[in-house]
């Protein structure tokens, strides 16, 4: 690889890059047949000739793996020994019961490698020192990839963690780190900090910050109402990520803020329909991936349950890899309310626009008559019973429907967002079957 964390490959062109990914897909199917359970079985069930898989397009004819499938057979999709493992890792749970995965060194090796072109992508280098406002423990695969990312770069990390405005404040007066990895809410937590402890923040070290877990853009690559918010406070440059512990794998913007990255070495990427087919170009469709290089437990046409648009145009930076959009919604998730379609980011920006609102919750629920109901907590300066009415109108107006309103006071948002066993801030509570499932 030349020119140090900027890959050859995300300079060819995309015929260059299908063919590449044609051949790494045939190492991929060789192995799974070879070490892994899971595929094994099925391939054998499809009663599928792997030599008529030829091509990323070829792939339409194999069966997809589903996040149920990696609960009800978790130890099958593993390829290696357990003497190989050194580190267990488990998903956060978001979208069902947390699964398990287990990482070989070459695994962590990727991961960090993974990371360290991200953060190339995001214009960084060995002279950048970061601090990291993400837990490096509880199974979480983010704050560990970040970390091992940044040693492989070669640059400076400051392993603070999440949360303690103050501690954070402090590390940077004394540190100086030039960039923050931080969920973007968080971010606002620190600048109100500041503001109330006589901080001049804009004077400080940070220059940018490496977005995780929460969207700051729309789906026309403007920043949403979240991004607006730390901009006109804080003029950091800011890099948005896509992720997930699944596709060990991220999608990084770079400086143009034209969707995050696709590194074609480590993952194949396809966008679905509810059929499981291609979408055409310009239409969402759910992120599905197929992993490169992973030794002990690699994916094959994983279900992400994330939708989102992309674009294949060659971007400014020099990259002319494929670029993600931002999310628009996971399918689990979509809310039928009221005969409206909806996705939680929907209301996040509503609510993120209503300038007394400090903080909230959406909860969905099934009511009496079998359909979905929505319930927001929020809290905000000063507000009652009597905004209850303005703000549903704000609903209205974007989006002819309006939830039920409940208010609460901000110490009581906080703990629904950061229950003890939660590695990232949830707004999202679904009740809609009867264990519920939480989402950040």
């Amino acid at each position: 690889m030349k020119n140090g964390f900027f890959p050859e490959i995300e300079k060819a062109s995309l015929s260059e890059i299908a063919d590449y990914q044609n051949i790494r897909l045939q190492e991929v199917l060789k192995y799974l047949n070879a070490y892994s359970p899971f595929y094994r079985d099925r391939f054998k069930h499809q009663h599928l000739d792997l030599n008529k898989i030829r091509t990323v397009a070829d792939l339409v004819h194999i069966q997809v793996t589903t996040k149920e499938d990696l609960q009800q057979r978790n130890d099958d999709f593993l390829c290696v020994p357990k003497s190989k493992i050194i580190d267990y890792i488990t998903t956060s749970g978001t979208s069902g019961d947390p699964v398990g995965f287990a990482m070989t060194d070459k695994d962590l090796d990727r991961l960090a490698y993974n990371e360290a072109i991200s953060f190339t992508c995001a214009g960084g280098s060995a002279s950048d020192t970061y601090q990291l406002m993400t837990t490096i423990d509880r199974r979480f695969m983010a704050g560990l990839a970040y970390f091992l990312g940044v040693r492989m770069l070669g640059a400076g990390v400051v392993r603070v963690g999440n949360g303690i405005p103050e501690l954070q404040w402090d590390t940077i007066r004394r540190i100086n780190p030039n960039a923050i990895i931080a969920v973007p809410s968080f971010i606002l937590k620190i600048i109100e900090y500041a503001e109330q402890h006589g901080i001049d923040y804009k004077a400080s070290s940070i220059k940018s910050a490496i977005c995780i877990g929460e969207p700051l853009r729309k789906s026309d690559l403007s920043y949403n109402t979240l991004g607006m918010k730390i901009l006109e406070k804080w003029p950091l440059k800011l890099f948005s990520t896509y992720a997930s512990t699944e596709m060990a794998t991220s999608f990084t913007e770079c400086r143009q803020g034209a969707g995050g990255h696709h590194h074609p070495e480590l993952i194949i990427v396809e966008f679905l329909d509810d059929n499981n087919m291609p979408v055409k170009a310009g239409e969402a469709g759910e992120i599905t991936v197929t992993t490169l290089g992973v030794e002990g437990m690699p994916l094959l046409r994983f279900k992400t349950g994330d939708v989102c648009h992309h674009d294949d145009t060659p971007c400014a930076c020099g990259r002319n890899t494929m670029r993600l959009g931002p999310v628009v919604g996971r399918k689990n998730q979509m809310i039928k309310y009221k005969g409206t379609t909806l996705f939680p980011p929907a209301l996040y920006d509503i609510l993120d626009n209503i300038s007394y609102v400090l903080n909230y919750v959406v909860e969905v629920n099934t009511n009496q008559i079998c359909t979905d109901e929505i319930l927001i907590h929020l809290s905000g300066n000063g507000i009652g019973e009597e905004n209850e009415n303005e703000i549903k109108d704000h609903f209205r107006a974007k989006l002819r429907v309006a939830p039920l309103i409940a208010f609460a006071s901000d110490s009581d948002i906080q703990k629904m967002q950061f229950p003890e066993t939660s590695r990232k801030p949830i707004k999202f509570i679904d009740n809609r079957n009867k264990n519920g499932n939480f989402s950040g």
